[in-house]
């Protein structure tokens, strides 16, 4: 998990949680590895980004998070707080902190009063089943536990906009339904949610929008009917759009 701030700025336009301009971005010996992305995220608001392996769905993320030396473009957050909480595929977890430790040490980040802190922390944790577990060391987990930790990790501090990749990845059915029921409630709060998945059926049913990556580009964006216009399959499943684009 991880929460900060990156080149904000109040957003002129529709108030969006965040506006994304990526004129390029990559790495060393690969600088252009996406090109030309733009969207924007609004409150309450959850965008899919799709796209099959390689088409640059985790290195729009690491741009638009700051991760990237090689990036010309602007990331723009509408409000001054600007904070986000990012959820990676891949939990990633300190060997030597308990659950509960991992849990103190990102309220210290996100600066949370303690009170607040608790009362949150033990309700997530009781959400997603470990109390039994969180005094223990996380490297013992299963992969399904460890991501439930990242997720408790995100949802935490109640940020302005959720960046989460490929979260259903070792998630068992009920898990998935506590995330799902936590990402509505901090959409009608007002929160806003880039989600990167392969899920796609699941993808269909939650996401107002999405941006569809082939080739560190986009080929489609909007809505679901937006989305089936550009592939020019009226009434098909994003699924079959999905196929017919990339």
């Amino acid at each position: 998990m991880r929460g900060g701030f990156r080149r904000k700025g109040k957003v002129k336009q529709r108030m969006d949680i965040v506006r994304v301009q990526i004129d390029r971005a990559g790495y060393e010996g690969r600088a252009e590895v996406v090109r030309d992305i733009r969207f924007a995220v609004g409150p309450g608001e959850l965008v899919g980004l799709i796209g099959p392996n390689g088409a640059g769905k985790s290195t729009t993320i690491k741009a638009i998070i700051g991760l990237l030396k090689d990036f010309a473009g602007e990331v723009r957050f509408g409000s001054e707080r600007g904070r986000y909480a990012y959820i990676p595929e891949q939990p990633i977890l300190y060997e030597r902190l308990t659950l509960w430790e991992h849990l103190e040490l990102a309220a210290a980040a996100f600066e949370m009063e303690d009170a607040a802190f608790r009362i949150r922390a033990e309700q997530l944790v009781a959400k997603f089943r470990l109390q039994e577990v969180v005094h223990h060391l996380p490297a013992s987990f299963s992969k399904g536990m460890q991501q439930k930790i990242m997720l408790i990790l995100g949802f935490l501090a109640e940020p302005d906009l959720y960046i989460v990749d490929e979260p259903f990845v070792g998630l068992d059915p009920r898990a998935t339904k506590e995330f799902l029921d936590l990402l509505a409630e901090e959409r009608r709060r007002g929160a806003g949610v880039l989600m990167s998945t392969h899920v796609l059926d699941t993808a269909e049913r939650i996401c107002d929008r999405f941006v569809l990556l082939d080739g560190g580009r986009i080929v489609a964006s909007g809505d679901l009917d937006q989305v089936r216009e550009t592939s020019g399959m009226p009434g098909a499943t994003l699924f079959d759009c999905f196929h017919a684009l990339t």
